[in-house]
């Protein structure tokens, strides 16, 4: 049996905490659920990440950046309307095949305005930057268009919305979606 090097068990880690959280979020996710899911001890855990705050904050990394490798690789060498409809599909596929992404972008939303409310704005500042990440990515694939990133974005929300709240694929809501968009709502729960 090889041993995993501690960058490998992280990785781990990182993957467990966000189906973890994804489905529990942060409040009601516990460090044990989330070490008994890597099949590590709990404070072998903290030896990795000195505590749930520090989890959660590496899920919450993770899940925007692979969001933006994905525009941004969906984009690449395209613009305009061409790069636009390459991101949605794109994002369109990868939520599909992994709802748990959705539900824990959903969940890091949440997370930051409670701990805003709780006066922790060490989770709001991690996430707004990766949000500005997010939105240049964007910007600079649709040409430097800021009215075409707000509603690509403003979109995707709404993509993510409906999806978390199960909208069949059929339903009025959907209307006026790119077909892509609208397969979405077939996504198991």
């Amino acid at each position: 049996m090889v041993r995993m090097s501690a960058e490998e068990r992280r990785e781990s880690v990182i993957r467990a905490a966000m189906s973890e959280f994804s489905r529990g979020g942060y409040y009601g996710t516990s460090t044990e659920a989330i070490a008994k899911r890597v099949g590590v001890s709990q404070p072998y855990l903290f030896r990795l990440f000195p505590g749930k705050k520090a989890i959660f904050l590496a899920a919450s990394e993770r899940c925007i950046g692979d969001t933006v490798r994905l525009f941004a690789e969906a984009a690449e060498g395209l613009s305009g309307e061409e790069a636009l409809h390459a991101m949605a599909n794109a994002y369109t596929r990868i939520i599909a095949e992994d709802p748990d992404r959705l539900l824990m972008q959903m969940q890091v939303y949440v997370t930051v305005a409670a701990a805003e409310a709780a006066g922790d704005h060490e989770f709001g500042e991690a996430v707004r930057a990766g949000w500005m990440r997010l939105w240049e990515t964007v910007r600079i694939a649709l040409g430097a268009d800021v009215e075409e990133t707000t509603t690509f974005l403003a979109y995707g929300m709404l993509v993510n919305t409906l999806v978390a709240m199960g909208f069949p694929p059929e339903h009025k809501v959907w209307e006026g979606f790119y077909p892509s968009a609208r397969r979405l709502g077939r996504l198991e729960k």
